[in-house]
């Protein structure tokens, strides 16, 4: 993939468009199982006409997401992409909750925070619900763990809420929100 475009740039030039949409096209048509009854032509147009979705598709393809489109909403008329990396993605690993745990750390602080780096994308961190529907699909994180969107009341005590599948199973945890790990990350949302 093409370097990132500059941080007050939230467009890609034309040609990152077109190799991103082919690399989403080919993602689509690989795993059909994940978006039955979806047309990928539907889905492009909608890209076509929306380029701040596929800036923000792209800085998920960047940091090892591999988004790809997991349903539609009919009330909305979007489509659902989710990230479906094997394993949470490792452009987005050795992070905190938040930038009030960022901040809270004394030493050895990470560079930066799952909702930071999920805002400044353009996405959002997967809720438990989410990230339990994208099990459906297939088996995911099973040597890392992701972050996903913490409950206010668990945050205000300074936890936050992460989930990985072992066992053939998908497993909630907590830690302290100020917490990281080298495997763990956060997979993150976007409809467009």
């Amino acid at each position: 993939m093409a370097t990132p475009p500059n941080d007050n740039q939230k467009v890609l030039a034309p040609e990152q468009a077109a190799e991103l949409l082919q690399i989403l096209k080919a993602r689509f048509e690989k795993n059909m199982s994940r978006h039955q009854g979806l047309n990928w032509e539907q889905v492009q147009a909608k890209l076509e006409a929306l380029p701040e979705k596929v800036w923000s598709l792209h800085e998920m393809e960047r940091t090892g997401g591999e988004p790809d489109v997991v349903g539609y909403d009919k009330d909305t008329e979007e489509y659902i992409f989710y990230d479906c990396s094997a394993e949470s993605p490792k452009g987005r690993r050795s992070i905190c909750y938040d930038r009030e745990a960022l901040e809270s750390r004394k030493a050895h602080k990470p560079e930066s925070s799952a909702m930071e780096m999920a805002d400044a994308m353009g996405i959002e961190l997967l809720t438990e619900e989410q990230y339990r529907e994208l099990q459906k699909l297939g088996s995911f994180d099973l040597k890392t763990s992701s972050w996903v969107l913490t409950p206010e009341p668990i945050r205000k005590l300074g936890g936050a809420v992460f989930c990985d599948r072992r066992y053939n199973t998908v497993f909630v945890y907590h830690n302290g929100a100020d917490s990281y790990y080298g495997a763990r990350g956060f997979r993150g949302s976007l409809k467009v």
